[in-house]
């Protein structure tokens, strides 16, 4: 007993399914939806994969703020004072002529992505040669990507635009893009510059739409006197009120300056140094021990202390004239919060799209069962109304063949009811006289007996007469079996002709988003491509099936029309010959009592049709329930039990789908 509880605990630690854990926040819902549209039981594509694992990429990306502005207005100045590092490169025409992301990164490196989707790296020290929109080289290039460890850069990622009165029109509409999807924006212009009508125009068309996360900075205030800064910002903030949330003063070349030299800043270049250095010396040193970096680690604690112990008053002066901790509490108090709350409410809304666009797809699928389950409905009461019309045509024409064969008996009983000839017979009576001296008397009497030679010679030798119609009968017989065959066929070639129109776009159809599945669309074009084994099989099979019997009771009729007429005229002829023979025996012996038979015409039509089996053929060709309208209701009875069959096989089909769209739509709900 305990091995198989051991069994069974294995088992179920093996194989029982565990509920998945996620964490907290969202990146874990992020997880929890991405399992689920991930079910495979929804068949996912690896594209619908690759977007959902982008979305936690996305969730875990340090907001945005774009620095954007005319050009000139120092943004590459001012960028490099929030990162405390000449890293980008200044100019007085508009140089940066490219989308630089600024991200944060374990050492100093420069990715470049070209519009061919292509790749490189470069030293930071290289990042002018590729931001110069002087350069012509630079169309190839898509935008950079600047790393640098910061630790600034792991909250935010700032993006260096083009100017959005850049040179080209092609950098603008880029700008205009970026401004729309990050999560901050920070409007960069010269104190001097600020509010003229130029810049309004520019402020009218691109940022109205963007006032809670704008930030507007007016930089150089170094270049004034403090009331002429305020004056300035108190003009700003009252005419671009709609466009920003605050306005701010500052100088980002005092800023760059003092923050260069902060503390924290100073430490962690020397920290960077150290590593950089001990990495080096290691690459280049077959060392057994870290003796030989004494020196260096001695120097920089020296460094640190230094560091720590110099005075910073100075520093933090410059930095509070420079203004631009206020620039920095409006990113952490204003923008991040915003941004945060648009991320998650962007990130959501794009999941729950994925699910919309997933439904959407399936519903298409749905519309496919749709469609065969209508025409499979539709087409009930066309293809009844075929049988019918079999029936109806087809009875019309054996019944034709039936007054033919009809014709044929009574031509036949009428040929042998003339050919009955008188004929003396004699027959003796003892006389009742005794005084005669014959005690018999022979009397003479009138019998009849049927001229078989004259009757065959007449119906069959001279002219081939009967023969002639039977033939023509059992052609016209052929022929119906033919048309009527056909008439099946193209009562299955209605519904057939109906599912291979349905079948065409389909067994060709693709999805219309990259992140549907293959798989379920690669199943339904399979499905309709195969419409013929799926939808059409048994249909085919049961008409077949009904030809068949058709068939084989018509070449029964067939036989029996075939039969030899000529023996069944012999066998009727034979039987009113023995009925006369009889009649005259009993005659003979009670004249008074018996009359001679002479059979009548009617009496040998219906001798010969009971010869002829003429019962079944009358049964077969005329009657309300003849064969043909037993096969018809036959056919009628299988039909609608394989429609409804197939119906449901194409609705279960749709379901399938249904439920999907049911399950998508809970893990909608749940987002």
């Amino acid at each position: 007993m305990s091995i198989l509880s051991n069994f069974v605990k294995e088992f179920k630690t093996a194989y029982a399914k565990k509920e998945e854990v996620f964490e907290e926040g969202l990146v874990g819902e992020i997880k929890k939806v991405r399992a689920a549209l991930l079910d495979p039981k929804f068949l996912p594509s690896s594209r619908l994969e690759a977007i959902l694992d982008k979305q936690i990429r996305r969730a875990r990306y340090p907001m945005e703020v774009a620095i954007t502005g005319q050009f000139s207005a120092g943004k590459s100045t001012f960028l490099n004072a929030l990162l405390s590092r000449n890293i980008l490169p200044t100019g007085i025409t508009p140089v940066t002529s490219k989308v630089n992301f600024i991200n944060y990164g374990e050492e100093y490196k420069l990715k470049i992505t070209y519009k061919s989707g292509a790749e490189e790296y470069h030293s930071i020290e290289n990042i002018a040669a590729f931001t110069d929109q002087r350069q012509k080289e630079m169309d190839e290039i898509k935008y950079l990507t600047l790393y640098a460890p910061m630790d600034i850069l792991k909250d935010i990622s700032f993006v260096d635009t083009p100017g959005l009165n850049s040179q080209s029109q092609h950098d603008t509409e880029t700008t205009r893009k970026v401004l729309r999807d990050v999560g901050g924006i920070i409007w960069l212009t010269l104190i001097d510059n600020a509010g003229k009508m130029s810049e309004a125009e520019v402020l009218d068309e691109y940022m109205e739409n963007f006032k809670n996360k704008s930030l507007c900075v007016l930089n150089q205030k170094d270049k004034f006197t403090p009331e002429q800064v305020e004056t300035t910002t108190q003009y700003i903030k009252e005419r671009f009120s709609k466009y920003f949330a605050q306005v701010t003063p500052i100088s980002a070349k005092m800023a760059l300056k003092a923050r260069a030299l902060e503390q924290d800043i100073l430490i962690t270049t020397e920290y960077n140094k150290i590593v950089e250095e001990f990495k080096k010396d290691l690459r280049e040193n077959d060392v057994e021990d870290l003796h030989f970096f004494d020196a260096k680690f001695k120097h920089y604690k020296d460094e640190i202390n230094r560091i720590k112990n110099s005075d910073a008053s100075d520093n933090t002066k410059l930095i509070k004239e420079s203004n631009i901790q206020e620039v920095l509490d409006f990113i952490e108090n204003t923008i991040r919060p915003q941004a945060a709350e648009a991320k998650e409410f962007a990130i959501k809304k794009d999941l729950r799209s994925f699910c919309d666009i997933l439904i959407k797809e399936y519903e298409t699928i749905i519309g496919v069962f749709n469609s065969l389950s209508d025409i499979l409905k539709s087409s009930e009461e066309e293809i009844l109304t075929g049988f019918d019309n079999i029936h109806k045509t087809y009875s019309k024409e054996l019944f034709t063949i039936y007054n033919a064969l009809g014709a044929i008996m009574e031509k036949m009983a009428n040929e042998t009811y003339k050919n009955i000839k008188k004929q003396k017979a004699y027959r003796y009576e003892e006389k009742s006289s005794f005084l005669s001296k014959d005690k018999y008397e022979r009397i003479e009497y009138e019998t009849y007996w049927i001229d078989s030679d004259n009757v065959y010679k007449s119906l069959f030798y001279d002219d081939q007469t009967i023969d002639k119609m039977f033939k023509r009968t059992i052609r016209d017989l052929k022929q119906v079996q033919i048309d009527s065959d056909e008439a099946f066929r193209n009562v299955y070639r209605v519904l057939k002709h109906k599912v291979q129109r349905w079948q065409e776009p389909y067994e060709l159809i693709k999805k219309h988003r990259e992140i549907s599945s293959d798989s379920e669309f690669s199943i339904t074009r399979h499905f309709a491509a195969k419409a013929y084994e799926n939808i059409l099989r048994n249909y085919h099979r049961a008409i077949l099936e009904n030809i068949s019997a058709l068939k084989k009771k018509f070449a029964y009729f067939n036989g029996a029309l075939s039969y030899s007429y000529i023996q069944t005229t012999q066998a009727t002829i034979a039987h009113f010959e023995q009925q006369i023979a009889d009649s005259i025996a009993l005659y003979e012996k009670e004249p008074r009592k018996f009359p001679i038979y002479h059979p009548r015409e009617d009496e040998i039509l219906t001798k010969l049709k009971a010869n002829f089996g003429f019962e079944k053929i009358e049964d077969f060709l005329t009657s309300k329930r003849n064969y043909l309208f037993k096969i018809i209701k036959y056919s009628k009875e299988q039909y609608l039990d394989i429609n409804a069959k197939q119906i449901e096989f194409v609705q279960s089909k749709r379901s399938q789908y249904l439920q999907k769209i049911e399950d998508l739509e809970s893990i909608k709900a749940s987002i």
